[in-house]
């Protein structure tokens, strides 16, 4: 975070830094990196694909990210930072490629960014679901999330899942693209009736504000966001239901369909970072616990 589109999110920014501010900051580092490269990644032809030879050769790998703390973001320093970019320094070090490029764009772009060659790999914490699955192929994912809700201090409409939010006629807003978008239409939530804000942050401050009873996210956003409000809290993290069943998503790298090859020397080291412990010693900085580590695998989330 299935869903039509967490093209669906993943999810978060802290107090202190604007999401304006952020982006152009993001924005500015991005186009400087792209305006620095002057090899530009084309469609592989070779079975399996041959990226991974070409980034060896090049150096570099050219990261798609959405500006989103903690997932993928440039800091107040801007340096290139968040779970998935980090993990991606780690990753592409031991396949040989020692340099990671940030570009940025909105998270509904990151599928159709990696189809048209703007960069290499998206690296957003996306979740994996069906509906990615026949756009990209995914590693398996590093991180699983359940969902939470930021609502007024003390909960005053008792919101703890999307029935609820359905039952209680609660104003209900979630960030675009998100997956739980999905999740509260299938719980019974009219799609047209929906505020769709650009992020968390703006879904906090429509809470704050009295303009909506909840926002929808992740746990992790979920609860990072709200850390230094005054007016909001984060409810415990839940499973939603899809097809009536508890649902636990995971996010994860994704690739295009023709570079299996990537992907599976991906898996590969993804695999030894877990067994080491070294994954959660790079993802806990960025508030993950280790309930959020996962061995859930790409084909269990794809359908397959």
């Amino acid at each position: 975070m299935a869903p039509p589109t967490r093209q669906l999110s993943h999810r978060i920014h802290t107090t202190g830094t604007s999401r304006r501010s952020l982006l152009a900051g993001v924005a500015a580092l991005g186009t400087l990196g792209v305006a620095g490269c002057s090899r530009v990644a084309t469609a592989s032809t070779a079975p399996g694909g041959d990226l991974l030879e070409r980034l060896r050769a090049q150096g570099v790998v050219r990261l798609g990210i959405a500006g989103e703390i903690p997932f993928g973001y440039i800091d107040r320093d801007g340096q290139l930072t968040g779970e998935a970019p980090e993990l991606a320094k780690a990753i592409f070090k031991r396949l040989g490629v020692d340099k990671v490029q940030p570009v940025p764009t909105e998270f509904g772009s990151l599928i159709p960014g990696l189809g048209s060659q703007q960069f290499d790999v998206v690296a957003a914490g996306m979740y994996v679901n069906p509906d990615r699955c026949e756009q990209v192929i995914f590693a398996d994912p590093d991180y699983q999330m359940l969902d939470a809700f930021i609502v007024r201090k003390g909960n005053p409409k008792g919101l703890h899942s999307y029935r609820d939010v359905v039952e209680k006629g609660a104003k209900f807003a979630t960030g675009t693209g998100y997956a739980e978008i999905q999740y509260a239409v299938e719980a019974g939530y009219k799609q047209s009736d929906i505020l769709i804000v650009p992020d968390q942050v703006a879904g906090l401050n429509a809470v704050e504000a009295g303009r909506v009873d909840v926002f929808a996210g992740t746990a992790l956003t979920a609860r990072e966001v709200v850390k230094k409000s005054a007016k909001a809290e984060a409810t415990k993290p839940f499973a939603p239901l899809v097809d009536g069943k508890p649902h636990v998503d995971g996010g994860a790298f994704a690739f295009r369909p023709t570079e299996t090859k990537l992907r599976d020397a991906f898996n590969v080291e993804l695999r030894k970072l877990k067994k080491s412990g070294e994954l959660f010693r790079i993802l806990r900085p960025f508030g993950f616990t280790e309930a959020e580590m996962t061995d859930l695998t790409a084909k269990e989330l794809c359908g397959g």
